[in-house]
């Protein structure tokens, strides 16, 4: 008798992410200390943000206006009418023993973001929308640091730095749309691509601008009941974002498979070992105690201050992309790499604004300065080619005044120098030779130079008419008309 093999049981992932979003105003949410980062310990508090009995916490209006803004590049609902709650917690590094959230009002709710998966070997791009179930404005809490080294319980002592006490957040909370960590990792960086280009965060993982937290559970597929979801922390890359989830998905799955208990906790990404770990059993609504804040009057956004904020929304990365490619021709990669960030969006679009190519202007920014940016750690307005002298030197190819090789050749002076592309070809004797009777004169004398190279190329290898191009470049320090070069030889061959 032959026992059939166990059917493996397909599953699929339900992923959600709550995102935190450090605003960059100047001062706090509810005081004037300062946001300033990497400050010496305890230097930006004061009785507001350290929670001193009898304060009152006031509004910065500027994190209204940023929450607003976002809430309506996400296409959200914005309320008008919303309000703050204390949302309670005992921590160390939180001074009142609560938060100032918002909890059941929230400023915004009902958004949506569209984010692209780009497949690198087939070039083709797949589109999905991911719901935002609602965005509210919250303040930070402190930082411990934990510090000395016991041989049993690690860390002898903590210390408590409040600076980041009070700095303003956004929090956005996805629907449970997002399937992998792939989609999770372009959620994340797309979120961070708008909040730069409103100017509201620098969108910094590394430094804690952009914190991420990650809700997935897993169930068979077809099953409409979630499973138990587990939370994720400590994630301070996209890439993390996409290797945790990636992770849990298969420790979750092995649990299922091997009928083990999945427990609804908090887990912490462990970068070094490549995985997640338990911290803390999640804590559920109730436990917060949430009440409204008595100290904070309630929110109402006029119809009046809503245009004002919509008025100074700017073309936003999706609508940049879908515009670069339809209008101007440009690769979906392309528009991609142009539109990531908005300094070089902007720089991209002011060169082809002095009336240059926009497909050469691009392959330039996304390759031969792109390079020398990361290679120098630099941003593009650090740069000394301005954009109309890229426009020159594009120009210059284009009307074969130069080669692109010559152009390759002078880019790093000017990168680093600026001036005049044109007159810094004309000042090393740069022109490309484009008249015929020279070239003929320079062909001619190579044919007789290598008469092997001839006669094997006449007799079927074809391939010789490379090494030809070559000797002609080298003879005119690559001044040469490559295309009017390529003629020659091809009848005179």
């Amino acid at each position: 008798m032959t026992i059939a093999a166990p059917v493996k049981t397909e599953y699929e992932a339900i992923i959600g992410l709550e995102t935190h979003c450090q605003l960059n105003t100047a001062s706090k949410i509810f005081c004037n200390c300062s946001t300033k980062f990497d400050s010496p310990p305890n230097t930006n508090v004061c009785p507001v943000c350290l929670g001193y009995p009898g304060v009152l916490p006031v509004l910065n209006e500027e994190v209204l206006a940023s929450a607003v803004k976002m809430g309506l590049a996400i296409k959200g609902k914005i309320a008008s009418y919303s309000k703050f709650d204390r949302k309670q917690y005992f921590y160390p590094d939180l001074p009142k023993n609560y938060q100032i959230s918002q909890y059941d009002l929230p400023i915004v709710e009902h958004g949506a973001l569209e984010i692209e998966l780009f497949d690198k070997k087939t070039k083709a791009v797949t589109r999905k929308k991911i719901g935002i179930t609602r965005l509210h404005m919250e303040e930070d809490a402190g930082k411990l640091v934990h510090g000395g080294s016991d041989r049993l319980s690690g860390s002898t002592h903590s210390l408590v730095d409040f600076n980041r006490t009070g700095i303003p957040l956004l929090e956005i909370v996805s629907e449970p749309d997002i399937r992998s960590g792939e989609e999770a990792a372009e959620y994340a960086q797309e979120l961070r691509r708008i909040v730069r280009y409103l100017g509201i965060s620098d969108g910094n993982m590394q430094e804690g601008s952009l914190r991420c937290d990650v809700n997935i559970s897993v169930r068979p597929v077809g099953q409409k009941q979630f499973g138990v979801k587990v939370e994720i922390k400590n994630m301070n890359s996209f890439s993390a974002i996409q290797k945790a989830i990636d992770y849990e998905i298969e420790r979750q799955i092995e649990a299922l498979e091997n009928r083990e208990p999945i427990f609804q906790e908090t887990r912490l990404w462990e970068e070094g070992s490549q995985r997640t770990i338990s911290m803390r059993l999640k804590e559920g609504s109730s436990d917060y105690r949430y009440f409204p804040e008595p100290d904070l009057p309630p929110l109402e956004v006029s119809k009046e201050q809503l245009a004002q904020w919509q008025s100074q929304i700017p073309e936003l990365p999706a609508e940049k992309r879908k515009r670069y490619e339809q209008e101007l021709g440009l690769s979906v990669y392309d528009a991609r790499v142009l539109s990531d960030d908005r300094e070089v969006a902007a720089y991209f679009e002011a060169t082809i604004g002095a009336n240059a190519n926009p497909k050469l202007v691009a392959n330039w920014v996304t390759q031969d300065i792109a390079a020398y940016l990361n290679n120098n750690k630099l941003s593009i307005r650090e740069i000394a080619l301005k954009p109309e002298i890229l426009a020159e030197l594009v120009g210059l190819i284009e009307t074969g005044t130069i080669s692109g090789k010559i152009g390759k050749d002078i880019l790093p002076e000017l990168l680093t120098k600026g001036g005049s592309a044109k007159e810094l070809v004309e000042s090393k004797g740069l022109m490309q030779i484009s008249d015929v009777g020279e070239l003929e004169k320079i062909i001619d004398e190579l044919l007789v130079a290598y008469p092997k190279e001839v006669e094997q190329f006449r007799s079927g290898k074809t391939k010789l008419k490379g090494f030809f191009v070559g000797q002609v470049m080298q003879k005119t320090g690559g001044k040469a008309d490559p295309k009017i070069t390529n003629q020659l030889l091809a009848q005179k061959l």
